[in-house]
C-alpha cells in the first residue's frame, strides 16, 4: 500500500499507472472491465513499469483478445455476450491509448478500433438506447452519444450534458455509470468536447478554456429534440470537466443544475502535481512551447467567473485527492454565486476519498445522480 493513497497501488513507483488501474477496477461493475483480465495485464506490465509504449502494447493486446471473443460470439448469434466483450475491448483499447503522447499512427489506429468496438456494443445491446449524434460548434461538430432515459413515461425528459476531463472520452464517460443515470429517468448527452476524444484526435478541436461555447452548443442541440424537457437540463463534468461544467453554468443560464465531479479552481497552479508530462498538454492545446502552454493555462481559472452562477450546484471532492488540493475545492465552492449549493467531501473511512472517487466510484456516481434527479425532477 502506497502511503500517499487510500487504495491498493499495483505500481507503487508509478502513481499515474496505478490510478488508471484503480479506475479500471472501479468500472468493472458497469461492464468496463473484468478484474481477472486487469490483473493478468498488470502482471505483464510489472516487468516494464513506467514504459508507456509497453502500457499501450499490453492493453491493446488484451483489447484485441476480447474483441476477437466478441466477434466469435456475435457470429454465433449470442449478441448480448458479444456486446459485453466489445464494451470491455473498447475500454482496454482506450485506457491503453490515453497515456500515449504524442499520438502515433499505431495509437490512432488503436483508438479507431476502440470507437468501432463501442459502436458494435451499442448496436447489439437491448438497453439503454444509444444514438450517435453530432453537436454543431461553429463550423465543426462535436461527436456525442445521446443515451435515452429509462423507467419513465414522460415524452420529454430531464437531460444531463456530460463533459469529459483532460484525458477522458465519451466512451469512458459512458462506462462511468451513465447506465445508472438514465435508469433514473434522465437522458444523457455525453460528448467529446474540445481537446478530448475524437474531437482532438480526428477533428482538430483543441483544448480551450472558454467551454461555455461548447456548453451553449450542446444546449442548442437539445432544443432540436422532441424528447428533451429543455426547462430541466443539467451539466456535469468529471475531473477537469468540473472546471468546464462550472464555467458553462456561469455563462449559460439555461442550465438548471451543475455538478463539478472533481474540483478545479486555478489549473495553472496544480497541473504539475498530476504527473502528466507537459508535452501531453501541449499536444491537445496545439502549442509548441511550454511558455505558450503556461500562457494558455493562465486562462484556466474560475476566479471572477463562478460568482455569476445561479443554478443549484454540487461539488464532490475526495479528502485524499492527490491531484487537486482541498484548498482548491474550498475556494471553488465558496466562490460559486448560487444560493443552492452543496459540497460533498468523501472521507477515507467511507471510501471515495481519491480524485473523482476513483477508489470507490459507485459512491460518487450514486450521490451525483441522485442529486441531479432531485434537482431536475
Amino acid at each position: 500500500m502506497n502511503k500517499k493513497t487510500s487504495w491498493y497501488t499495483y505500481f507503487p513507483s508509478d502513481l499515474r499507472w496505478s490510478r488508471s488501474i484503480c479506475w479500471m477496477i472501479s468500472c468493472a461493475r458497469w461492464g468496463g472491465s473484468e478484474i481477472g483480465e486487469v490483473d493478468q495485464v498488470c502482471r505483464r506490465l510489472s516487468k516494464k513499469i513506467g514504459n508507456d509504449s509497453h502500457w499501450l502494447q499490453e492493453w491493446s493486446r488484451m483489447g484485441e483478445k476480447i474483441f476477437v471473443l466478441g466477434k466469435s460470439e456475435e457470429n454465433k448469434g449470442h449478441f448480448l455476450t458479444a456486446a459485453a466483450h466489445y464494451l470491455r475491448a473498447c475500454y482496454y483499447f482506450q485506457m491503453g491509448e490515453r497515456l500515449v503522447s504524442p499520438k502515433t499512427e499505431k495509437s490512432m489506429s488503436i483508438y479507431k478500433k476502440s470507437i468501432d468496438s463501442f459502436k458494435k456494443y451499442y448496436k447489439l445491446i437491448d438497453r439503454p438506447l444509444i444514438e450517435k449524434v453530432e453537436v454543431p460548434l461553429n463550423r465543426k461538430k462535436l461527436p456525442a452519444y445521446f443515451v435515452h432515459a429509462e423507467n419513465t413515461k414522460k415524452s420529454k425528459c430531464p437531460t444531463v450534458v456530460f463533459f469529459d476531463g483532460r484525458d477522458v472520452t465519451k466512451e469512458i464517460q459512458f462506462i462511468c455509470g451513465v447506465k445508472d443515470m438514465v435508469r433514473r429517468g434522465m437522458n444523457c448527452l455525453v460528448l467529446d468536447g474540445p481537446g478530448t476524444g475524437e474531437s482532438v484526435r480526428f477533428r482538430k478541436l483543441y483544448l480551450r478554456h472558454d467551454y461555455e461555447l461548447a456548453g451553449s452548443a450542446a444546449f442548442d442541440y437539445l432544443t432540436t429534440r422532441k424528447d428533451v424537457n429543455t426547462k430541466k437540463v443539467g451539466v456535469l463534468g468529471i475531473s477537469l470537466g468540473g472546471f468546464y461544467a462550472s464555467r458553462v453554468a456561469s455563462f449559460e443560464h439555461r442550465y438548471k443544475a451543475c455538478v463539478a465531479w472533481g474540483a478545479n479552481w486555478e489549473y495553472q497552479k496544480t497541473w504539475k502535481t498530476r504527473g502528466v508530462p507537459a508535452h501531453s498538454y501541449m499536444e491537445i492545446m496545439n502549442v509548441e512551447t511550454e511558455e505558450e502552454m503556461q500562457e494558455e493555462f493562465e486562462k484556466f481559472s474560475l476566479k471572477g467567473i463562478v460568482d455569476k452562477m445561479k443554478c443549484p450546484f454540487l461539488l464532490t471532492h475526495g479528502a485524499n485527492d492527490n491531484m487537486v488540493p482541498m484548498r482548491e475545492a474550498l475556494e471553488h465552492f465558496r466562490a460559486v454565486g448560487s444560493t443552492d449549493k452543496t459540497l460533498r467531501i468523501f472521507s477515507e473511512k467511507e471510501g471515495g476519498a481519491e480524485h473523482c472517487q476513483l477508489d470507490n466510484m459507485i459512491l460518487g456516481t450514486s450521490y451525483i445522480f441522485d442529486w441531479l434527479q432531485t434537482k431536475l425532477k
